[in-house]
């Protein structure tokens, strides 16, 4: 099946550092995004990346990313206001391939075997995730800071990207939302809205999305391992 790489990378990241676009953080020498499109490039299983860029940066990156050498990356889809409209932008020019992928730009150091795992276990499913069990004790807190109750961590699961989905059913997905002002926080979100039924499989602890400078810290570390599961 032909696969294809939305990698929505269009956001401010403001709680990252307003002063810089957590995109264009450099890490060994490569903006992080770079770092996220060479791993996905590495997947025999990808045809093609497709990067979405805020437009007011889109001379920039194209510059950057003719120069890595990326060589599935055939076009780059300006970004919308936010992330939601930044993937339809690129939905909307896939017409016949049969898996999507969705991958956060600032994730650079999930293990590119995880792609084999997602579309190997994708059939028979309107969608497939990784992501991790919670470890820690979960507790709803009310406004005043008062405890409500403790709830039960082994129903709850910490979710990562890439997702996989079959195109067809993450536009329909995406129209339906956009139908009817509803959004997400995740793409599987949007398909679990329609009644699809999305498996949830085992990640990885590195796959870390930069969202602090602590986060960088932690990512900077990994991409120097080389004995992590990573490649």
């Amino acid at each position: 099946m032909k696969l294809i790489a939305i990698v929505p990378a269009a956001g401010l990241g403001k709680r990252f550092d307003v002063s810089v676009k957590k995109t264009l953080v450099m890490v060994k020498g490569s903006p992080v995004l770079i770092h996220t499109l060479m791993r996905l490039n590495r997947s025999k299983l990808v045809s093609e990346i497709i990067p979405v860029i805020n437009e007011e940066d889109m001379t920039e990156w194209i510059g950057i990313i003719d120069g890595s050498k990326i060589s599935k990356i055939k076009k780059i889809v300006p970004g919308g206001k936010d992330r939601h409209d930044s993937v339809f932008n690129a939905l909307r020019l896939l017409k016949e391939e049969d898996l999507v992928l969705i991958h956060d730009g600032v994730r650079p150091v999930f293990p590119v075997q995880l792609i084999d795992m997602l579309v190997n276990g994708i059939r028979g499913f309107d969608g497939i995730v990784p992501g991790l069990p919670v470890r820690e004790t979960i507790k709803t807190v009310g406004p005043d800071g008062i405890v409500v109750n403790t709830a039960n961590r082994d129903k709850f699961w910490t979710v990562q990207t890439p997702q996989v989905f079959p195109l067809k059913v993450l536009k329909k997905a995406y129209e339906s939302a956009y139908n009817e002002g509803s959004f997400a926080t995740d793409d599987a979100a949007l398909v679990e809205r329609l009644g699809g039924k999305v498996k949830m499989i085992l990640g990885s602890p590195f796959n870390i999305k930069v969202t602090t400078r602590e986060d960088l810290d932690i990512v900077e570390y990994l991409l120097e391992k080389n004995d992590i599961g990573l490649n």
